[in-house]
């Protein structure tokens, strides 16, 4: 296997076959059965690809049509998106937090003849909106589900998928992928809406192909390509997942393990021990928060511990190291970084951090107790890695590295990142205008702020579009406030606003561990809502607040807050599924009690 692989290939699905072909029956897909972790094999997984690709043509399907895709992680995930592009049709991922109305937005929007469904609890939402679109004419489904008799689609279980003549089907799918492009459509990747209904971005083949070949790079060059595992959580609905936990593995040869669930992450981190996870900051933010608690309850000694190694990184991404340090670092080496690598698996290369803003005090944290942590930067409608921080470069928290090969980077006059190459997408699908406003002269652009250091790492400032603008004309980054009140014990969760306004104000959601310590604590009852009410309790998270305040400029401050009713999540939509606050909802919500605070 070589890094040119990527670049002389055709299409994923080829891609594919070129790994499944050399590593024949090593495992490749795992995934938990009755507790133990049970492989299909390279040479398994091409079969049932083939099979898969076969009966959807058989079905009916054709050339470009749209397959919806609506499952859990899980190997026959994996399997159904690569059958559906061996049969030269396009995937159409969809998250499984959907509402029935956003199933109809993507079947209508999309067009989509086909829908494979893992679950009866996925079919709920999905079924519905099949028969009210009149688009779908087959419904496939990986488990058992109940259906009308009488339906305006055609049902087929997951088993119908796998019967066939697997040698014969190897024959008919070599001879349609080889005519299928890098230019050509691989799946309709569905944005999260963090600004309002979900747009369609097209990735073509050499889009996922090019990002792949970007950070294979990256890991032969940095860390060495060897026997890779991973453990995928993220939605693969997401195209960060999609790429950086499907096909980036492909790529590489690797493993990938399904994770249970987000319940059992940590535990299923140590049994797998993968050497590269793809992450989002969120999920660092409750590590974080645990692991501080964890390490308090053995001592004060293994508290300052941590607390020493916190301090030593702090010194180090700011270049100012002591001469102590040298010999505290490698005490440190020796007691406290070792455990905490084992929490981690014991052969972690990197943890990989997108979606979202990473806070640099948590990339701190993280990279002083001895785990390499790198924060990606990118889009989806940017394959969607456009950079990535790298060891050969410098891992310094406040960038987010290098652009990748393969991706062109420049900086527009009013400071927005512009992107070029491969990677950027062919637009939005059936939306011609979005995509005139997003693409000039084949430049992607972003929407994000930023700049290059003197080293030409990307730094983002903020989105061009969250931006808080206050009525005297200063800009306010929402994002670099929320990360850091979210650092406190006492918030879990934040937003803030003041556009057009002469201050900023916040809505904050308490932590519940810190809040059920505090009642305890105070001999108050354990109910959030009521202790929010309690004048104590106010002035607690006040405080937290004003410790954030006392390191924000004056424009930066927030001034007033008030607490929101329940955690911001994605049953109540007011987070996408990768974990971003939805500022249209929360703001509909409590708008109204927010411009309250400007009365006080």
């Amino acid at each position: 296997m070589q890094l040119s692989d990527f670049d002389t290939t055709g299409n994923l699905v080829s891609l594919f076959f070129q790994r499944a072909d050399a590593l024949g029956d090593a495992p490749m897909l795992w995934s938990k059965i009755d507790g133990e972790w049970c492989a299909i094999s390279w040479t398994e997984a091409a079969r049932q690809v083939c099979l898969i690709a076969q009966s959807l043509r058989r079905t009916g399907l054709s050339a470009g049509d749209r397959v919806m895709l609506v499952s859990e992680n899980r190997p026959e995930w994996c399997l159904a998106d690569l059958g559906i592009m061996a049969a030269g049709c396009v995937t159409v991922p969809t998250y499984i937090t959907n509402t029935e109305r956003d199933h109809v937005h993507i079947l209508e929007n999309s067009g989509a003849r086909a829908v494979i469904v893992s679950t009866a609890k996925l079919a709920t939402n999905l079924i519905p909106a099949v028969s009210r679109t009149d688009v779908c004419e087959f419904l496939f489904s990986m488990e058992p589900i109940r259906h009308a008799q009488e339906s305006n689609f055609a049902y087929h279980a997951w088993s119908a998928l796998l019967e066939g003549d697997a040698e014969a089907a190897r024959t008919d799918v070599d001879q349609r992928i080889a005519n299928i492009a890098r230019n050509d459509l691989a799946c309709i990747i569905y944005t999260s809406g963090t600004g309002g209904a979900p747009r369609g971005v097209r990735q073509h083949h050499g889009a996922i192909l090019c990002n792949v070949s970007g950070c294979a790079h990256v890991v032969a060059e940095d860390f060495g390509w060897g026997e890779e595992v991973f453990l995928s959580f993220l939605p693969l609905s997401h195209a960060y997942e999609h790429t950086g936990g499907q096909f980036f593995p492909i790529g590489l040869g690797g493993q990938i393990y399904y994770a249970e669930s987000l319940d059992k992450l940590s535990r299923n981190i140590e049994e797998v021990r993968p050497t590269f996870m793809v992450v989002v900051p969120r999920l660092f933010e409750v590590l974080r928060t645990r692991i501080i608690k964890q390490v308090e309850k053995q001592g004060r000694f293994a508290a300052r511990l941590m607390d020493r190694a916190v301090a030593i990184g702090g010194r180090k991404a700011r270049g100012r190291r002591r001469p102590s340090d040298f010999i505290a670092d490698l005490i440190l080496g020796r007691t406290l970084r070792p455990k905490i690598r084992r929490r981690f698996g014991g052969r972690m290369k990197a943890m990989v951090s997108g979606g979202a803003p990473l806070n640099p005090e948590i990339g701190t944290f993280f990279s002083s107790l001895g785990l390499v942590l790198l924060q990606g930067y990118g889009q989806t409608e940017a394959g969607p890695v456009v950079s990535c921080n790298r060891p050969a470069t410098g891992l310094k928290m406040d960038t987010v590295g290098p652009p990748l090969r393969g991706a062109e980077i420049k900086i527009a006059p009013d400071g927005e990142i512009l992107v070029r190459g491969e990677l950027v997408t062919h637009g939005y699908w059936g939306n011609e205008a979005a995509t005139a406003r997003a693409i000039k002269e084949g430049w992607l652009y972003t929407g994000d702020i930023g700049h290059f250091d003197s080293v030409g790492r990307i730094v983002i400032t903020d989105r061009k579009k969250d931006m808080i603008v206050n009525d005297k004309g200063d800009n306010i980054s929402p994002q670099k406030v929320e990360s850091m009140l979210t650092l406190q014990p006492e918030i879990a969760q934040a937003m803030v606003v003041g556009d057009k306004r002469p201050y900023i104000v916040g809505l904050i959601v308490p932590d519940a561990e810190w809040a059920l310590e505090w009642a305890q604590a105070n001999d108050e009852k354990f109910d959030l809502e009521a202790l929010q009410d309690l004048p104590a309790f106010r002035n607690e998270v006040r405080a937290a607040v004003d410790r954030v305040n006392a390191t924000l400029s004056v424009i930066g401050k927030v001034r007033q807050f008030t607490f929101a009713d329940e955690a911001f999540s994605i049953d109540n939509e007011e987070m996408t599924p990768s974990l971003k606050i939805r500022r249209h909802k929360l703001k509909d919500r409590y708008g109204e009690r927010l411009d309250s605070l400007y009365k006080n």
